[in-house]
């Protein structure tokens, strides 16, 4: 249960409010009741922003996975649109910035989760997923920002991060800005090109996929290359990704 503070944020002492201790002490220093008061901004007429920060807090107490609906929220008095819409958000950018850790990929399904809030990006953006033994994923990074349409990669940039975090393998990414989901050929032949290196490395590429706000296209699934189809990395006619036998 949360303290419930009624003391106003412009009552403080300046020193003691939540932006000027976060100036001094860093956002660590400051409680969730803290953050949340500043996220919402204000309170209301006969209520002060701690207490409807409380409320916020004790919904968001039934929802373990933070996946709160917008109808929950707006059931707090003192909490319309306008606020529920800047808990949510602010929710969603931390989860898309946070390592998706111990998710597992089976299937190429799995990764357009992790990566479609970069679809809608003007420019290209190449990505790499560095995996662990069981396909966990343990960072996604932005290696490469084209220019309008297009990126340049090369496979160093791609592999010296996975290198880093011990990968035992790696998923590339791309977003079409043009929104086709059609692998141009420059797109094929950076995924030979990515392939050898992982094979020189030992760090398998596993898929290739290509991305937009309607979906993804997978190298894998299409069987658009000869890594992707060796016994000792994919299985038919499924096609999950599979582990790396120990």
């Amino acid at each position: 249960m949360y303290s419930l503070v009624k003391e106003q944020l412009n009552q403080q002492e300046p020193k003691n409010r939540p932006r000027e201790r976060m100036i001094r002490l860093g956002a660590q220093a400051l409680s969730d009741q803290d953050l949340m008061a500043l996220i919402l901004g204000s309170g209301l007429q006969g209520r002060d922003v701690y207490s409807v920060a409380n409320d916020v807090l004790k919904v968001l107490e039934q929802f373990p996975d933070l996946n709160v609906d917008q109808k929950s929220l707006n059931s707090i008095p003192g909490i319309g649109n306008a606020r529920s819409s800047a808990v949510l958000a602010s929710l969603e950018f931390a989860r898309r910035r946070i390592r998706p850790a111990k998710k597992r990929i089976e299937y190429p399904r799995d990764v357009y989760p992790i990566i479609r809030h970069w679809a809608d990006r003007p420019q290209e953006m190449f990505l790499v997923l560095s995996l662990n033994g069981a396909h966990e994923v343990l960072q996604v990074r932005v290696v490469s920002q084209g220019i309008l349409d297009r990126t340049l990669v090369h496979p160093r940039e791609v592999f010296i991060h996975p290198l880093s975090d011990r990968a035992s393998a790696i998923i590339c990414a791309h977003n079409h800005p043009s929104g086709s989901l059609t692998p141009s050929q420059d797109d094929k032949e950076l995924t030979l090109r990515l392939e050898k290196a992982g094979e020189l490395l030992g760090i398998p590429v596993l898929d290739h996929v290509i991305f937009t706000e309607e979906g993804f296209y997978s190298f894998h699934d299409q069987q658009e290359s000869s890594l992707f189809t060796s016994e000792n990395h994919i299985s038919r006619p499924a096609i999950p990704i599979q582990l790396e036998s120990h």
